[in-house]
């Protein structure tokens, strides 16, 4: 039975977690709603009441229109790529047995290993040399392949917990590799594949090394690279940076909110099992 000293350590400490991860966001966001002539930045109340004016005017300064849609597009593809492939594969790995399995999922498994920065300079290269740099191709799929470590990996652990009682039961009632895959385990997966979902999102929507290599021209920056060039300009301007980074990481708070239930299960379900 839990004490009544070790319930009150525990709230204690969970207390302080919550101040220490809400503090650069009241930070950020008390600097966002200031003036743009002040100099004060984190947690000094805006003067003259909230400038909600910061917002749109680091929307039309830094061309988000045009670099969220960028970011947009590209998460879009790079997310429903991974999901696909990675229940695919991990369906295979996780249920089926064939002769290299094992090797071949190992493989899979060192992607999640290998900075990303020993490998952005030799794939800059390769791009070049196919004519894909400076497109959306440059930054879809070498983060399709990025994240398809992870969700191989993850998706596996949930097919190999899967009770081999619902699957045997599939096959003797005529289902097919196929539909045992698409109409009895996805639809049981969904809290794993939403967890997968999140954090590829985030993954792909916040990434900036890649997209600074491998894209140089306007048409083609996510909202990440145009974060970078939009300080660079605006580097005294703290309001409107910080009004920047609102804007960015909206995105990101809307599709947690809106899988958090499942994003929680899933994690929830994989820390039991494998």
């Amino acid at each position: 039975m839990t004490t009544r000293l070790e319930r009150n350590v525990t709230y204690g400490i969970l207390a302080l977690f919550t101040v220490i991860a809400l503090t650069p966001v009241i930070g950020i966001l008390s600097t966002a709603f200031g003036s743009q002539s002040s100099l004060d930045t984190g947690f000094s109340l805006p003067k003259g009441g909230l400038h909600w004016s910061n917002f749109a005017d680091a929307w039309s300064r830094g061309h988000f229109g045009t670099y969220l849609g960028n970011s947009v597009l590209v998460t879009a593809v790079v997310v429903a790529a991974t999901t696909v492939l990675a229940v695919l594969a991990a369906y295979a790995f996780g249920v089926m047995r064939f002769p290299g399995s094992t090797v071949l999922f190992h493989l899979f498994v060192i992607g999640l290993t290998l900075p990303q920065e020993a490998l952005v300079v030799p794939l800059y290269f390769d791009l070049r040399y196919a004519e894909l740099t400076d497109s959306y191709w440059a930054l879809i799929l070498p983060q399709t392949a990025q994240s398809l470590a992870f969700g191989v990996f993850w998706m596996r652990t949930y097919f190999r917990g899967s009770a081999r009682a619902v699957i045997e039961a599939a096959r003797i009632d005529g289902a097919n590799t196929w539909t045992t895959l698409w109409r009895v385990l996805v639809p049981m997966a969904r809290p794993a594949i939403s967890t997968m979902v999140v954090i590829t999102f985030m993954w792909t929507w916040n990434e900036f090394l890649m997209a600074l290599v491998m894209v140089s021209d306007e048409a083609h920056r996510t909202v990440p690279l145009g974060l970078a060039f939009f300080q660079g300009q605006h580097s005294s301007d703290a309001a409107l940076l910080a009004a920047a980074s609102v804007l960015i990481a909206l995105p990101v708070v809307v599709v947690y909110v809106a899988l958090q239930r499942r994003f929680i299960e899933g994690m929830l379900g994989g820390a039991v099992k494998e």
